[in-house]
């Protein structure tokens, strides 16, 4: 019997539901969030002291750090339904792939909240209510003033984001060949606006 004449089983793609959706649309607001934050952080410490632009992007930057902690919180609990729904069914294969998949994303998740309270360190042992949102309010402090402690802060600040940047650009790695295709449409529909 030729299995040309033996029907093949139509492979079935994961249905995409409201919380995975909401779960992939919150890590692109997120990504843009850390972009800002690297480069604005960058830039920042660069800026001539104690002028009005200097205290402005200090602002900006703590202001997207506070709303990054509050956006990943949301994350958490959208990812908690992802798994629920995911992993009540079926439990994983623990395969190493698997393995190394959660692993990395775990690193991820964790330089996430720490990125943000290490700056919250650095700014609270600054000085007492430094960390604004958005000229709006000022947020409470998490941690008291420590004026002993503030170059240690600025250290772990600092290391703690540019190691979770080199974990990023693993997970980049990790994901090239969505991040490939993700690039040609940048360029296709780049190439088109500018055609227009």
């Amino acid at each position: 019997m030729s299995s040309q004449l033996v029907p093949q089983k139509a492979v079935a793609k994961p249905r995409l539901t409201l919380a995975f959706k909401q779960l992939w649309s919150i890590h692109w607001i997120m990504a843009s969030g850390y972009l800002l934050l690297w480069v604005g952080g960058f830039g920042m410490v660069r800026l001539p002291e104690d002028t009005a632009l200097q205290d402005n992007a200090y602002t900006l930057h703590k202001s997207v750090g506070a709303l990054t902690m509050a956006l990943l919180t949301w994350r958490i609990f959208i990812l908690q339904r992802v798994w629920w729904r995911k992993y009540t069914r079926r439990l994983p294969k623990f395969t190493g792939e698997w393995i190394r998949t959660f692993l990395l994303h775990t690193a991820i998740y964790l330089f996430m909240l720490a990125v943000p309270l290490s700056g919250f360190l650095l700014s609270n042992s600054y000085q007492s209510g430094n960390v604004p949102f958005f000229w709006i309010a000022t947020l409470p402090d998490i941690f008291p003033e420590k004026a002993a402690i503030v170059e240690l802060a600025r250290d772990l600040h600092f290391w703690i984001a540019y190691t979770f940047l080199g974990f990023v650009a693993l997970h980049m790695v990790d994901q090239k060949k969505y991040v490939r295709s993700l690039w040609r449409r940048v360029g296709k529909a780049l190439k088109k606006t500018s055609l227009n």
